[in-house]
């Protein structure tokens, strides 16, 4: 089995290294304080063992101001590294399209996110496959939870359509691209849709009323920024290439699934109350 060093063992790394495990690799981490058993980020010493051990090495430590963090401290021992290399990205690279269709092909640096297209580009440089990711969600992560803990709403912002993905999309993606050419590749669903949609939907599989709008100008300066950009992120490389397809095509099947996750087993033989959710 193969040996993996993940640099920021985030959300999704953390699926990635568990799954990992339970097939038999060896998988070891880098943190800022060395937690649960990881390395600290700046124990240079045993980040280089690792380095020189690894048969794979992926980060997902997002960039700095000035730089991608991993790059600068240890780019020079990356480039000596005969082990695959990967990269967590964004799609916010692309920056706004006006709602259209994006793929790999269309010009990164030109949104908010500049520092990310520039670490975007290093590790594309560093011969690594870069994985260029929407909203991410998952157990613990979703609509579903934003719903029933009261912190969702929707927001007034006709037009505006996002992409996202399923964790476990994002991890099967990640083992397709082992064996696959280096370069950019965009992680999606096949379904971009309004948040609103999204929100309404996962209140409708809770049976709780859709939480209220609220008006752009309220939200933060951050969160304005995210409503900045409109674009649909293009998945069919990734498919191509990687041999990859998403075994949640849409939120409806993602939000699905991590429902009947949590679901109280039923009592009764009776086919559940559910014809009131929208397909």
């Amino acid at each position: 089995m193969g040996r993996l060093l993940i640099f920021g063992l985030g959300y999704t790394a953390q699926a990635l290294a568990d799954q990992l495990r339970g097939a038999g690799w060896h998988v070891g981490g880098t943190s800022r304080d060395g937690r649960d058993g990881t390395i600290r980020f700046d124990d240079s010493r045993a980040v280089a063992s690792e380095i020189a051990a690894a048969t794979h090495i992926l980060s997902s430590v997002p960039p700095a101001e000035d730089s991608d963090p991993v790059l600068f401290a240890y780019g020079a021992l990356l480039a000596r590294s005969a082990a695959w290399r990967g990269y967590l990205s964004s799609t916010g690279v692309y920056g706004d399209a006006g709602g259209a269709w994006v793929d790999e092909s269309a010009p990164t640096g030109t949104g908010r996110r500049s520092a990310r297209a520039e670490a975007d580009a290093a590790w594309l440089a560093a011969g690594a496959c870069v994985f260029r990711l929407p909203g991410i969600y998952g157990p613990g992560r979703s609509p579903l939870d934003r719903v029933a803990s009261g912190s969702a709403h929707r927001v007034d912002a006709p037009g505006q359509v996002f992409s996202r993905v399923h964790v476990e999309d994002i991890v099967a993606g990640v083992i397709a691209g082992f064996s696959a050419p280096h370069g950019a590749y965009n992680l999606s669903d096949d379904c971009p849709a309004s948040q609103n949609d999204v929100i309404e939907f996962a209140a409708r599989l809770l049976g709780v009323p859709a939480p209220p709008f609220v008006p752009i100008e309220s939200l933060s300066p951050m969160a304005r920024g995210f409503y900045a950009e409109n674009r649909r992120v293009a998945n069919g490389k990734a498919k191509r290439v990687l041999g990859w397809t998403p075994a949640y095509p849409d939120y409806r099947a993602g939000l699905r699934a991590l429902s009947a996750m949590t679901r109280p087993p039923s009592t009764s033989a009776a086919p559940p109350a559910a014809s009131h959710v929208q397909t």
